[in-house]
């Protein structure tokens, strides 16, 4: 019997416009008689790519999870007490199978529609509450990207909040772990500030000091008082930062109670799967004082227009849009998914669970502790929480492969010297395997409760006294809360979210399916190779089939977001230049138009941003290009292009472009944002770019997760490969670049989502994705452009993956902004597009190949009868502070509460369109006011009665 098509590809279910009907009637509206023809005029022949791409046949979902399944079982899967930052955990069921697992919640956007995000928000505050509670420190962010970056944003913080000299120093203990020190150094090296480590529990060292790091328990798992050296930094006029294991601070006195002014650290091990190394949420917690040198998300508390209590992105939500190179950080995205999942765990455990919990892997590791001891082995502390490190002589390989033919990975310090940590998934079998390993019997088993750090250490403060954190237990009151939190968001589970820029695609389930099995979830970023064999695999497979998309040599998968794959990409031009002695090239020239992270990572790269003007039609200004290169010429480091542009053009001039600064001796940094425009029809490396790093969050089918998980690799030109972000670790000589994380490929965790992306769409797939984005966005233009016109264009007026709608006349005759049109979608059950980005006053749309015409139609729709209720304020018909526009969205309880005195009808409010009458979403609260947040900031969980 033979299978259809349509069950055979994958690519005909990932892509939403395949009917011939539909294809046809879109291209009939934009007078095409074929999608290649509408494709040809759009894209610039300059730029294309004449041979299809060479990847390997599409398989197909049972075909893929067979071939995932088979990488998974090349890895070895043992019980991990290696540590390092990295523990196992037990991540309760209802969590991993209603968050992790759960559409609901990873095809969620960021929060910047807050009123259809309230309940990751929630989630998010429960994690602040949660962070803040443990550190005994006033404000935590909504996450991190990795451990060690975010010891690396605290240094800069310290930096920037200190009143010490200019070119005063920061101080690192030396017992750090060291792949966090290595970040760090990387991060000071870019930015020319000193860096000295020391033993700090011999005192500071002499000279100006900005700040110091501390490290709670420290690399040899030593847990110690660090009052002292706190004041005494204070004294110098230094801040302090401490990098502190949450758990522990369930059982040790705070960070905060010990004078720190920052703590940061890893939320991993509160059910979060070691992912062989990510992703995973840090944490950044500050004192009173420092709100606005924060970097990251912050989530606040405010109120909507009824009065009711509302959650909100606080502060600035996209402070690199709108400060640019001056902005605090480059962090854009966060890793939200596991931030709230981090959160979830503490809400099921409760502060009494988790301090069982806490107890339970100390009395493991202060029975193994026991036994060495008593076997007459050295260790280096015997005030620790989970880690104890032992000197064994010449021995240490001995041990390790004893303990690995028992399934247990330890780790490696030196030739003499092991290190072994307990976790949530310890048991007792372990401990006594661990014993045997080093030739000692197994001491009696410790009781729990009885600490082996001083009295003074033990912890006597409160945490998680709020109600949230102590009434939810049996997994019934779990599910319903989950459930309940979810349904107060619009996910891609609901609606199409056409944001540009961002391409909110199918996040298929077939390619979400491997991520938590164990054979990948369990095993530890510093596993030996060959247990990893099968990760390394797939992960070279993935490399292998970006180089061949992208059209360059190289590729690191290391950088675990957009705005570190920019980071780590001008890090190669920087050492680049400085490796042909060239250290006068600093200048970074950037577009108007670019992305606010391209900037901010420049200057946390060392570069000094030069702006290029884009002409009226949104194309780079080449007599200003031209002027600026000759201004610069010597010191001309790199440009950084978005392609095609951010405001949503192919620019046929690129190679020109390309080639003027190539002829100044700069590199051309080409940002992958947009790259759901160009897979199979061209390659930037082959057009003129040097690196560029991918969104595989956007283009390649990861998904958003309400704001992370993220994953920004580059790619580079062959004299760049030396210079791909190396291992933070030094065990592995892959290149000679800084490492900008803290293990060797970033967030691999999630990468098996992207290989099966690629390898179930094919070479034959992309391409016609490329092409269905296009189309969709071009029908999208076409339709909306007599109601919204459509601000830039390119070749015979199209174009390219995602357009801007201009709606800055209409302001200016109505006095209705973009804001308002985004809030009045809501009412229609859609996220809004992009709003005020590029351009203020307009909204960016990008509908992505995933959407059929259907939804795309529903979304047009939408839009029209928002034009209509625009041109009813236009005629006086509302005023517009009384318009539904202005006093969107509406929420339930305002539809139905009390006499309706409004100049519109309920049903106007409610049903705007017939077909919401069969499938209507109601946001939980009214529109936010954000600047009542931001001047009564409380970021939180507030009491319950603050909602009475």
């Amino acid at each position: 019997m033979s299978i259809s098509p349509e069950v055979r590809h994958f690519s005909d279910r990932h892509i939403g416009v395949t009917t011939p009907a539909d294809i046809a009637a879109m291209l009939d509206r934009l007078g095409y008689s074929d999608i290649d023809e509408l494709v040809d005029t759009a894209v610039p022949a300059v730029i294309r790519k004449a041979e299809p791409l060479d990847l390997p046949p599409a398989r197909s979902e049972e075909e893929i999870l067979a071939d995932l399944r088979a990488f998974a079982g090349k890895n070895t899967l043992k019980t991990q007490m290696i540590g390092q930052g990295f523990y196992d955990t037990h991540t309760p069921p209802v969590i991993r199978r209603n968050v992790l697992e759960s559409p609901a919640w990873y095809t969620a956007y960021t929060p910047y529609q807050p009123e259809i995000s309230q309940g990751r928000l929630e989630a998010l505050l429960n994690f602040q509450t949660m962070v803040s509670d443990l550190t005994a420190l006033t404000v935590a962010n909504a996450s991190m990207l990795d451990e060690s970056s975010a010891a690396a944003e605290a240094v800069l913080l310290m930096r920037r909040a200190s009143k010490a000299a200019p070119t005063a120093k920061a101080v690192i203990d030396a017992n750090v772990f060291p792949q966090t020190l290595a970040v760090i150094r990387g991060r000071a090296a870019a930015l020319d500030f000193e860096v000295e480590v020391a033993d700090l529990t011999q005192g500071l060292p002499e000279g100006d000091i900005f700040g110091i790091v501390l490290q709670q328990p420290a690399s040899d798992g030593s847990v110690s008082d660090q009052s002292d050296i706190i004041a005494a930094a204070k004294e110098r006029g230094a801040m302090a930062t401490v990098i502190a294991d949450l758990l522990s601070l369930t059982l040790i006195k705070a960070p905060g109670e010990q004078g720190a002014d920052v703590a940061v650290g890893n939320t991993q091990r509160f059910g979060v799967p070691l992912f062989f190394g990510g992703p995973h949420a840090a944490y950044l917690a500050i004192r009173a004082g420092l709100e606005r040198s924060l970097p990251g998300r912050l989530v606040g508390v405010s109120k909507d227009a009824a009065g009711r209590q509302a959650y909100r992105l606080a502060l600035q939500t996209r402070e690199q849009h709108i400060r640019r190179e001056k902005a605090t950080s480059n962090i854009c995205t966060a890793q939200a998914l596991l931030a709230i999942t981090a959160s979830m765990y503490a809400v099921y455990h409760g502060p009494a669970g988790l301090k069982a919990i806490a107890e339970r892997v100390h009395a493991h590791a202060r029975t193994i502790a026991e036994s060495l001891r008593a076997a007459g082995i050295p260790l280096a502390s015997d005030s620790f929480f989970d880690t104890v490190v032992a000197t064994v002589a010449g021995r240490a390989d001995e041990v390790i492969a004893a303990a690995a033919d028992a399934g247990i990975n330890l780790r490696r310090i030196d030739a003499d010297t092991v290190g072994i940590s307990t976790d949530e998934t310890t048991t007792a079998a372990h401990v006594a395997a661990v014993a045997h390993a080093f030739g000692a019997k197994t001491a009696p088993a410790v009781a729990v409760g009885d600490y082996a750090f001083p009295a003074e250490l033990v912890r006597e403060s409160d945490y998680l006294t709020h109600p949230i954190f102590n009434s939810v237990r049996s997994e019934t009151q779990m599910l319903r809360y989950l459930r309940r939190l979810a349904d107060r968001d619009l996910a891609l589970d609901r609606t199409m979210i056409p944001l540009g820029s961002c391409t909110m695609k199918l996040n298929a389930t077939a390619e979400m399916e491997a991520i938590s099995w164990p054979e990948f979830a369990g095993i530890h970023p510093y596993a030996p190779e060959d247990q990893t064999v099968g990760w390394r695999e797939l992960i070279a497979d993935l490399e292998g089939r970006l180089i061949e998309i992208t059209g360059y040599d190289a590729l690191s998968i290391q950088p675990n977001s957009g705005a570190t794959g920019e980071y780590a990409g001008l890090l190669a031009i920087r050492q680049f230049h400085l490796s042909n002695g060239d250290a006068d090239r600093t200048i970074c020239l950037i577009p108007a138009s670019a992305h606010g992270t391209n900037a901010a990572s420049a200057v946390l790269a060392g570069l000094k941003v030069v702006v290029v003007k884009n002409t009226e039609t949104g194309l780079i200004d080449i007599e200003d290009l031209d002027a600026k290169i000759e201004k610069h010429r010597g010191e001309l480091a790199a440009i950084m292009i978005t392609y095609p542009s951010t405001y949503g053009v192919y620019d046929a001039d690129v190679r020109e472009v390309c080639d003027k600064v190539h002829a100044a001796g700069g590199q051309v940094y080409i940002d992958g944002a947009n790259m759901n425009a160009l897979v199979g029809l061209a390659q930037p490396g082959k057009f003129g770019g040097d690196v560029s790093h991918l969104n595989l969050h956007k283009t390649f089918a990861i998904p958003h997760g309400g704001g992370g998980p993220g994953v920004g690799p580059i790619g580079v030109a062959e004299h760049l490969r030396p210079f791909l972000p190396g291992d933070a670790t030094g065990t592995y000589s892959v290149a000679d670049g800084t490492p900008v994380v803290s293990t060797l490929f970033g967030s691999a965790g999630v990468l098996p989502i992207s290989y099966a992306y690629i390898a179930m769409m094919g070479a034959d797939g992309l391409t016609q994705a490329t092409k269905t984005a296009l189309l969709s966005a071009n029908y999208i233009a076409s339709r909306l452009t007599e109601h919204f016109p459509v601000l830039f264009t390119g070749n015979a007026g199209l174009v390219a993956h995602e357009c801007i709608l201009d709606l800055r006349e209409l302001t200016a005759k109505s006095g209705v902004t973009a804001e308002d049109v985004a809030k009045r979608l809501i009412d229609f059950g859609f996220h809004a597009p992009t709003l005020a980005f590029p351009v203020a006053g307009t909204l960016m749309v990008e509908p992505t190949e995933s959407e059929d015409l259907h939804e795309i139609e529903r979304f047009i729709e939408a839009m029209i009868a928002i034009r209509a209720e625009i041109d009813a304020v236009i005629a006086g018909e509302h005023e517009l502070a009384e318009s539904p526009l202005r006093r969107a969205p509406h929420s339930a309880e305002t539809i139905i509460a009390g006499e309706w005195d409004r100049a519109y009808s309920r049903e106007q409010a409610a049903y705007p369109v017939a077909r919401l009458r069969t499938d209507k979403y109601f946001p939980p609260v009214d529109r936010i006011d954000g600047a009542f947040g931001d001047r009564n900031l409380v970021c939180a969980c507030p009491a319950p009665e603050a909602f009475e």
